[in-house]
């Protein structure tokens, strides 16, 4: 924690202190713990009509979490989860659409974000501060490369196909979609040289991949030929770490630098079903066009759509009805809660009455 981020909170620590009595027992909590109040639930070890709780509870919100688990969002075990002093939670779910589906918790949730949307947005620059190394990373980046350009776009790659890459397929999809939405300019193969425009602009081209092949395609498009516009272009691609390396540090660095650079640009493309894009159009708060999944390693038409919010995909809600005790489309209950663009079955905030 402490290499990738400053303590959010003046004169204290969201860190527990190291005294903390159960700390030690942390890595051993699972679904099958005797303290998870999924496992309690389905073992009927939960008495309700005890005044008092046990100390503290392991609630295990992972994307793998089991029915019994995703009782946590019904609002009668929040009546319950509310009298135990201290819940301990692993996650990798970005759960809080769901949140927004439990009653009790409605009138609160609307005092501290009045506007859905931004609720990442918020949380994400109240409490994600990039550490002093992540912060030269950025501050260097962006004074050096994006930061004298009249515009700057995002383009965040992440394929999920087995193999290297770069693959034409993907490359194919990304000129489709920043051509045909007018991100980028197109190019004029007739003239190899163009008299510059008056007031030319400049546009700075951020792109963010394991692989390098993507940005040197594009960067060799607009070395090549001439725009029609007569926008000048420049790619720049900060790291191309080939594979996901989780356990390096200096490899988290510049994962997050790179986010906070993608936040930084005034247009962004991501890629369907990554956290990573999540984290940039929501610390950006901008609404990104997500590019759709390729099928047979085909460029799928059309290549990418315009997001309805800001916000990032909830990839593993739960579908049920608390009352009804039975499966229910928790995207259809309220105006602000709807199924993401990349997910069919995920949820996400929206503002609400637009997309009714």
């Amino acid at each position: 924690m402490a290499d990738l981020f400053c303590e959010p909170f003046p004169e204290i620590s969201w860190l527990l202190p190291m005294d903390f009595p159960i700390t030690k027992q942390f890595k051993r909590f699972d679904q099958n713990s005797p303290q998870c109040y999924g496992n309690m639930l389905k073992n009927g070890t939960v008495d309700y009509s005890k005044k008092s709780q046990p100390p503290f509870l392991y609630l295990h919100l992972v994307h793998d979490y089991g029915d019994h688990d995703k009782l946590f969002f019904c609002d009668q075990d929040q009546t319950l989860l509310k009298k135990v002093p201290w819940l301990i939670m692993k996650t990798d779910n970005y759960f809080v659409p769901s949140l927004f589906l439990i009653p009790s918790f409605e009138q609160e949730l609307t005092n501290l974000f009045p506007e859905k949307e931004f609720v990442f947005h918020h949380l994400g620059w109240y409490l994600f501060h990039p550490s002093n190394q992540v912060w030269g990373l950025i501050t260097r980046y962006y004074q050096a490369y994006l930061a004298k350009s009249d515009e700057r776009i995002g383009i965040q790659i992440r394929v999920f196909d087995t193999g290297t890459g770069p693959f034409q397929y993907v490359m194919d999809q990304i000129l489709a979609c920043t051509l045909n939405e007018d991100l980028l300019p197109k190019i004029n193969t007739r003239e190899s040289v163009t008299t510059p425009f008056k007031n030319q602009k400049s546009k700075a081209v951020l792109v963010t991949s394991l692989n390098a092949g993507y940005s040197e395609n594009i960067r060799t498009i607009y070395w090549e030929h001439p725009t029609v516009t007569g926008e000048m272009i420049s790619v720049y691609q900060p790291s191309h770490e080939e594979y996901q390396q989780t356990e390096k540090k200096m490899h988290n660095r510049k994962a997050w630098a790179e986010m906070y650079l993608l936040s930084l640009t005034d247009t962004l493309v991501t890629s369907l079903w990554s956290t990573f894009g999540y984290v940039a159009q929501g610390l950006g708060g901008l609404r990104p066009w997500i590019l759709y999944k390729p099928e047979n390693r085909t460029a799928p038409n059309p290549p990418c759509r315009a997001a309805m919010s800001i916000e990032p995909c909830f990839h593993a809600p739960p579908l049920y009805d608390c009352k009804a005790k039975k499966g229910i489309d928790t995207g259809s209950l309220v105006p602000h809660v709807r199924h993401c663009e990349d997910m069919s079955w995920g949820l996400k905030l929206v503002d609400g009455l637009d997309y009714l």
